[in-house]
């Protein structure tokens, strides 16, 4: 079956343009109504009432604009920061000289923080720093001197500003950090299923290829030298060449986007398995299976898993033990539980064989049978003495087994 691509996006500042919109809207009723009580005292109100006439329809008009870092652009900040500049302007012509030099507010009030705040969150700290300069300038030309509030008031929206704007700087950082992360584990994930099912199969045939081979001689054994060379390219290939180039294809307001490959959904029914019933083909005349008289069920994704770990387990005897090799399978369940037991009498693992294998890119114990258990929330561990035997031992924890059941059906 086809692999489908699944789109995850993530934004941590979207809430934050969210909430520039609300501080807009709420503003922009606030500074109404403050010059509605005090109309009065208003010189030339009408003067007022045409700038407030503009700025509410340019608030509700520009919602859109606000909505995104995208949609947000250069020159509608450059517009929504001339809309807050020429209120603060037009206060002294409006307004009475006695309200200005008593700290009286400027006609748009604190809707002029909104329109830094917009700077903030397109540009970071250092756009932030640009437009509450212009701020703080009108604010200076319209007061005509820089009475202690004024100054106050500068500095608190240019403190603010550039603070919002380094925050959003870093989350944007962190954003592409995580998102770096999430596809790294995804195609990590993915990279150690394509080595367990290559192991389960194609390795395991190249080998075989490879050792018969070199018994019958002739061109048989050319076939099988050609076989060990592809069976070591490919276990390189598999132990760490499968990760891609990063694929984080965009950061903007909306999130960075990380693309996960996904396996498509099996028409597999919804109901548990008996394992008994998956373990049954692995008992043959050296090999011997006990399980309990009762069913054990297991979702069968988990199932099915559980199954190959064993058979993994198996072919390591077949490979290690020799064809002389007996094995015991027992299944046991548990209240919390199932474990798994494979034990044989060969000759052991020698100490250190395994790491050794590992680093040759031999991935059957770290990756069949380990890796499995490892993504069913289980352990494998693996007891061997030399000239007595091996036993690998597989417990699958039944809560973290019908998660697994669960995710796998989603």
């Amino acid at each position: 079956m086809a692999r489908r691509e699944r789109v995850m996006r993530m934004s941590v500042e979207l809430p934050l343009w969210r909430a520039l919109a609300g501080y807009r809207v709420l503003t922009m009723l606030y500074a109404v109504g403050l010059f509605a009580t005090a109309y009065d005292h208003f010189v030339r109100p009408w003067t007022a009432v045409g700038y407030y006439a503009v700025l509410c329809v340019w608030t509700l008009a520009t919602l859109p604009r606000v909505a995104s870092e995208a949609s947000c652009t250069r020159r509608f900040l450059a517009a929504d920061l001339a809309v807050a500049l020429t209120g603060i302007l037009l206060t002294p012509l409006a307004d009475s000289h006695e309200r200005i030099a008593g700290g009286g507010p400027t006609l748009p009030s604190i809707w002029t923080a909104g329109s830094v705040l917009a700077f903030a969150l397109k540009g970071g700290w250092r756009w932030a720093a640009a437009a509450s300069t212009a701020v703080a300038a009108a604010n200076l030309a319209e007061r005509g001197s820089p009475a202690r509030d004024t100054v106050h008031n500068v500095i608190l929206v240019w403190v603010a500003s550039i603070a919002i704007g380094y925050v959003v700087e870093v989350a944007r950082a962190s954003e592409r950090t995580l998102a770096r992360a999430l596809e790294i584990e995804a195609a990590t994930r993915e990279r150690e299923r394509l080595a367990r099912d290559i192991h389960d199969g194609v390795l395991q045939v190249l080998a075989m290829v490879q050792r018969r081979g070199a018994v019958i001689g002739g061109e048989a054994a050319d076939l099988g030298r050609l076989a060990g060379e592809q069976e070591v390219a490919l276990r390189t290939l598999v132990s760490g060449g499968l990760l891609p180039v990063s694929r984080v294809s965009e950061d903007t307001a909306a999130g960075a986007l990380v693309r996960v490959v996904e396996e498509p959904d099996e028409p597999d029914d919804d109901g548990p398995v008996d394992l008994r019933a998956l373990l049954a083909p692995f008992a043959a005349a050296r090999v011997s299976l006990a399980e309990p008289g009762a069913p054990v069920p297991l979702p069968r994704a988990a199932a099915r898993e559980l199954a190959a770990a064993v058979g993994a387990a198996l072919d390591n005897v077949r490979a290690h033990a020799g064809p002389d090799a007996r094995a015991w399978i027992l299944v046991e369940d548990e209240p919390d539980g199932i474990v798994v037991t494979v034990r044989d009498d060969g000759p052991g693992i020698c100490e250190g064989r395994l790491a050794q294998a590992e680093g040759e890119g031999r991935l059957g114990v770290a990756q069949s049978i380990r890796g499995r258990l490892r993504d069913l929330g289980g352990s494998a561990e693996l007891i061997s003495v030399p000239g007595q035997g091996t036993e690998v031992e597989l417990k699958v924890p039944k809560g973290a087994a019908r998660a697994r059941g669960k995710a796998e059906k989603r």
